[in-house]
């Protein structure tokens, strides 16, 4: 990922394609591999809350409450993205940010020591693999390393629940 690559990982819900936030044409590619339209946001995930602050420029008091209670993966849309690659950056300037608890993911993060993009692993309009044994062979072909970890786990995790914050802390749900 240092080097703009793109990768098919685990992560605190389903496989996710990903690669470093800030770099531009990593997240170009990670659109053209997903076949999708830039103008269709990709989240990114960090390993602690205090990363939130780096990525977002004004976050509401109350975000750091649901952070903190969320019982299960969380993905919070904040207005006012910064330090991220143009194109991921949705056309409001709103980005959606997941601190992930799960251990590989987290570690990731950790080392990597920037946003990781986390976008499911399909093409866009494809049902959303639920394991990595129901990712395509093809998608698999497009991305320059694939994770050897938890390949052979074949649950069913659900996507995060979304919500989007607005300034003055208005909270909408997007998906529960």
């Amino acid at each position: 990922m240092n080097e703009g690559g793109v990768i098919l990982y685990p992560t605190d819900t389903i496989w996710g394609i990903g690669c470093d936030a800030t770099n531009e044409e990593a997240v170009r590619r990670v659109y053209e591999i997903k076949q999708r339209s830039d103008s269709k946001a990709m989240l990114v995930l960090v390993d602690s809350p205090v990363k939130v602050d780096f990525y977002v420029q004004d976050v509401p008091e109350v975000a750091w409450d649901l952070i903190e209670v969320a019982d299960k993966p969380l993905t919070i849309i904040y207005s006012g993205a910064r330090n991220l690659a143009p194109n991921l950056i949705a056309e409001d300037g709103s980005v959606g940010i997941r601190v992930t608890n799960e251990g590989f993911s987290k570690r990731l993060c950790q080392q990597f020591r920037k946003a990781i993009v986390s976008t499911s692993a399909n093409i866009s309009g494809q049902p959303s693999p639920a394991n990595y044994s129901e990712i395509t062979e093809e998608l698999k072909s497009m991305v320059d390393y694939v994770v050897g970890y938890r390949r052979e786990e074949m649950g069913h995790p659900k996507p995060s629940s979304i919500i989007k914050l607005d300034k003055g802390g208005v909270i909408k749900i997007i998906r529960e």
